[in-house]
């Protein structure tokens, strides 16, 4: 397949492409700046253009574009740069391979397990309804912007990624750090599930999905998500640190702000990835353990 891919540089965009190119695929960049190659196609999200003739030979499209909600507060200025960098890109994307001849045959479009809100002890499937906050209407708001393409009959996947587990980044990179120092405990009371997912992981599965017809919502976690309690004994045995006290949710609403530690930290969702599962999807890293065990020998 020739696959083009937006959020190319990102820390799954980075592991995706050349992940693709050994499995076969040529691989076209979708770049803000001006283009180096003719493996560079330019486009402007926030302009929503993206002339649909670039996109004339493209098989696919993974698109992975958009602000990081996690790094920063969530002031009302971030939530609409969020909301903003997520519609414009996908609205942008989906038109264009609306309007394309020949137009693409797959979208695989990211999205999150943000859909779910809030889900407590609850198992979580991709027939499991939206939840309730900011960010669920985020992503609700996200997915349905992919609807040009989907009229136009392309097949569209909505990669929900849970919690990307990489040394060089996400939530590994904000809280190794902090645990070989010894100060990495649970978070409030610990409950909330974690639904973990390697980047190795996470960009097979995508490779996966652009090679299996599959369409709808698509989980990218592992199959045993964890609360963040046994997240945090696991991590902390791994590497060898001693027991720490909690960090009290007020701690972490001033820190972070209220609504960062609200919508992304204090809550979790107990997700599984039921459609990867059926479909015969192998995972490298099943487990939090091995997981963790992946990373912290890769950052040693």
């Amino acid at each position: 397949m020739k696959v083009a891919v937006t959020g190319a540089s990102g820390l799954i965009g980075s592991a995706l492409v050349p992940e693709l190119q050994r499995r076969g695929h040529d691989v076209v960049r979708l770049v803000r700046r001006p283009t180096k190659g003719a493996d560079e196609i330019r486009w402007d999200p926030a302009e929503r253009r993206l002339e649909p003739t670039a996109l004339a030979d493209i098989d696919a499209v993974v698109h992975l574009a958009g602000v990081n909600v996690g790094d920063k507060r969530l002031t009302d200025k971030r939530k609409a740069a969020v909301l903003d960098s997520r519609i414009d890109g996908t609205t942008t994307i989906s038109t264009a391979m609306a309007a394309a001849d020949p137009r693409p045959r797959v979208l695989l479009s990211g999205s999150a397990v943000g859909w779910y809100g809030d889900g407590g002890d609850q198992v979580l499937t991709e027939e499991s309804p939206v939840g309730e906050g900011w960010l669920a209407d985020v992503v609700l708001r996200w997915e349905a912007a992919t609807a040009a393409a989907q009229d136009a009959g392309v097949r569209v996947a909505h990669c929900r990624s849970g919690l990307v587990c990489s040394q060089r980044g996400g939530i590994m990179g904000r809280v190794l750090p902090l645990f070989k120092l010894g100060l990495g405990g649970r978070l409030d009371g610990g409950g909330q599930y974690w639904p973990l997912i390697s980047l190795v992981d996470e960009v097979s599965a995508i490779a996966f999905l652009l090679e299996h017809d599959i369409q709808g919502p698509v989980n990218l976690t592992g199959p045993e998500p964890v609360t963040n309690a046994e997240f945090s004994r696991t991590l902390r045995r791994i590497i060898g640190r001693p027991p720490v006290p909690p960090v009290p949710a007020i701690a972490l609403k001033i820190v972070l702000g209220s609504d960062r530690a609200n919508e992304i930290v204090l809550i979790g969702q107990r997700a599984v990835p039921r459609v990867l599962l059926d479909h015969g999807f192998v995972f490298e890293h099943p487990t939090a353990e091995s997981i963790l065990r992946y990373i912290a020998k890769r950052s040693a």
